[in-house]
């Protein structure tokens, strides 16, 4: 399919046919998303989501291991394991390597940044419900906070990024309904909510003619966000399944 314009009613059939392919139980197999599913209990999947997504990077044969590590170290309770500053023994505040860019004292300051969130607020949850009803101002929360902790490249510095993890972490606390998303906070609106912008999710929003730049900027995933919600009013971000199934599975759009 070469890029081209593609009529409104046209492309909404076919983000559709491709979502109903990849929003499945099914899609948590290979997915990050599926960690959060692993515990229970709000405040445990909230944090194991955030967990998730901030080391979604990469090749995931190498990042699922590293995510995995947190799980395993707080036998799933991970709110327990924060709130109690345990992470410090089993965390070594050393220059190690813990995966690609990030150092064992980035991956402290993460959970040290955690750590005084939940000793604060209460919840990851609430924190974020506190300063934020739409995705950008979530996303904007999120960055200006972990801006504060040197958490190397684990939290995008401000929004001016594609923020892509971030935005992938929102969708699945807000979006409802799903076998994949938890729907946990809907004190933001889906509707506000950004497309977790990657390579895959590029290529095919070129492809079917819905953004012209190359550029994965935050100016690039509002101007896609806004076009998808033209076509899904009430949830554009179901056609995040669409792009990124049909991209990382080198598949086509295919109408039903």
């Amino acid at each position: 399919m070469g890029k081209k314009r593609i009529g409104k009613k046209h492309l909404a059939a076919l983000l559709d046919a491709a979502a109903k392919k990849y929003e499945v139980a099914e899609f948590l197999t290979e997915d990050p998303s599926c960690f959060m599913h692993k515990v229970e209990g709000q405040s445990n999947q909230e944090l194991m989501g955030f967990i998730a997504s901030v080391f979604s990077y990469g090749n995931r044969q190498l990042f699922f291991p590293r995510i995995q590590f947190f799980l395993d170290v707080s036998a799933g309770q991970i709110d327990t394991w924060l709130r109690s500053g345990t992470f410090r023994l089993d965390v070594p505040d050393e220059e190690r390597c813990f995966y690609r860019l990030d150092q064992w004292r980035h991956v402290r300051q993460f959970l040290e940044g955690l750590y005084a969130l939940l000793h604060e607020y209460g919840t990851l949850g609430e924190f974020v419900q506190q300063y934020a009803t739409t995705g950008l101002q979530a996303v904007e929360v999120l960055t200006a906070y972990f801006c504060r902790w040197d958490v190397g490249h684990l939290v995008p510095k401000n929004a001016k990024s594609s923020c892509k993890r971030i935005c992938m972490f929102l969708r699945w606390m807000v979006r409802d309904a799903s076998p994949v998303d938890l729907g946990l906070w809907p004190f933001i609106d889906k509707r506000t909510l950004l497309i977790p912008l990657d390579t895959h999710v590029l290529n095919q929003a070129l492809l079917l003619g819905l953004v012209s730049s190359r550029t994965a900027s935050m100016s690039a995933v509002r101007r896609l966000s806004d076009r998808l919600l033209e076509i899904f009013p009430t949830d554009p971000l179901r056609a995040d399944f669409a792009l990124f199934g049909v991209g990382v599975n080198a598949a086509e759009f295919v109408e039903e």
